[in-house]
């Protein structure tokens, strides 16, 4: 038991001394994730409750990850525009008013194109909560808070679903009132807690003096993309070649290829449990994710810890490899056990990659934007969790689950290998 305490204490010293808000987003996050209850389960609602094929089910979520880009396209420009606070709890009070409403209809054809509505409004939020954790840290405390934050979200995470499989066929309905209350609770802590944090004109125009990573880009948003690129002069045979590199544009996109793979834990999962054990494919499949979030509770202060000290991509290439390994791994793995097992595999990727990758961009966002970068950066990593579900549907329906699973961790492969190039050309 002492070592156990050691451990732990040696862990919680990353998390000293960091800013109020820190802590305050910390516990908003945890109580956040103790409610998500819907998207993990949306899979197993569409096909099982409402008797959508695979394919069916596979567009679906396809529409649901486009829902989110208008709403997050507008909330980052709001957030950037008139303020974080206004913003956020605004579309919280709607999304959990939406949620209300599916709660009541319960298993109705017109809760998915409620769900649609509710990813929307829900897009709005998430580049606001982006800004707002950047807007609070520095790059010297920042890759600890994000962490911390990352934390919360799969300490309550390690709860939801596990209620949710519960409640999966005996009340559908509270997967959606919970999602909502848990949501609204959440935000209402942020609001009273946290004041307003978007930037001054005083501290926007420091950061043109200081030349900082984060320093202000007077340009617009697709501008101040490419603005963050690297000139290099690489030698080679005695001859200099001049490199342009749209460096987190780059990122961004191995980030959709992990996205793409990633996507199939909350689509191929589901159905792969329920193929392999039946009825009892949803409570195992929540088990899965309970697992999945208590391996982030139990390690992922550790593992930033004994990694922080090595560069930020060289970790993310590791943290492919762990992807790759675990997803190829579901193809000839059968059990309960070898399931579990794999899925602590991966899940040590997930928080290698989470812990380091938006730490990376993060510190080499323009500091007037922040919002818009919160959304658009978001948007093209997410374009392959919005594109997994519905190439995988297809996937199954001409070939098995388990080929997926093969795709899935050749296309983390791919990405670890796309990184390892640009770490080795940046150098740094």
């Amino acid at each position: 038991m002492s070592l156990i305490k050691k451990y732990i204490s040696k862990c919680m010293r990353l998390y000293r001394g960091l800013p109020k808000a820190s802590y305050v987003i910390f516990a908003a996050t945890t109580i956040n994730g103790m409610g998500i209850f819907v998207y993990p389960f949306l899979t197993l609602y569409l096909t099982k409750l409402l008797g959508y094929t695979a394919v069916e089910a596979g567009t679906f979520l396809m529409l649901a990850s486009l829902a989110y880009v208008p709403g997050s396209i507008i909330g980052g420009k709001l957030a950037d525009s008139f303020g974080r606070k206004k913003v956020l709890v605004l579309s919280q009070l709607l999304v959990s008013v939406c949620l209300g409403v599916c709660g009541f209809f319960e298993v109705s054809p017109i809760v998915p194109k409620l769900v649609l509505l509710y990813l929307c409004i829900d897009g709005f939020a998430d580049p606001v909560r982006g800004a707002i954790h950047t807007d609070v840290t520095n790059p010297d405390n920042r890759q600890a808070s994000f962490s911390l934050g990352y934390l919360g979200h799969n300490l309550g995470y390690s709860v939801g679903p596990l209620l949710a499989g519960i409640l999966f066929y005996r009340s559908p309905r509270w997967l959606f009132w919970g999602n909502g209350i848990a949501g609204f609770l959440s935000v209402l802590l942020m609001m009273i807690f946290i004041p307003e944090t978007k930037p001054t004109r005083e501290e926007i125009e420091e950061t043109r003096v200081k030349s900082t990573s984060d320093k202000v880009y007077d340009g617009g948003l697709l501008k101040a993309l490419f603005s963050r690129p690297q000139i290099l002069y690489l030698k080679y045979f005695k001859l200099e070649f001049l490199l342009f590199r749209p460096q987190i544009l780059i990122l961004a996109l191995c980030s959709a290829i992990i996205g793409l793979a990633y996507s199939q834990t909350l689509f191929a999962l589901p159905l792969y449990t329920e193929t392999l054990f039946g009825e009892q494919g949803a409570i195992i499949f929540g088990r899965l994710m309970a697992l999945n979030a208590l391996v982030v509770v139990f390690f992922n202060a550790a593992i930033v810890a004994l990694l922080k000290r090595f560069n930020a991509l060289k970790n993310v290439v590791l943290a492919c490899a762990f992807f790759a390994v675990g997803f190829t791994g579901y193809a000839y793995c059968h059990s309960i056990l070898s399931l579990a097992l794999l899925t602590v595999f991966w899940t040590l990727g997930e928080i290698i990659n989470a812990t380091n990758m938006n730490y990376y961009i993060a510190n080499n966002t323009p500091i007037n934007h922040r919002g818009r970068f919160n959304a658009i950066v978001p948007i093209i990593e997410g374009s392959g969790r919005c594109l997994g579900p519905y190439l995988a549907g297809f996937v199954i329906l001409y070939q098995n689950l388990a080929f997926l699973w093969l795709l899935a961790g050749l296309c983390c492969a791919f990405a670890g290998l796309i990184v390892y190039v640009l770490y080795r050309v940046a150098g740094k």
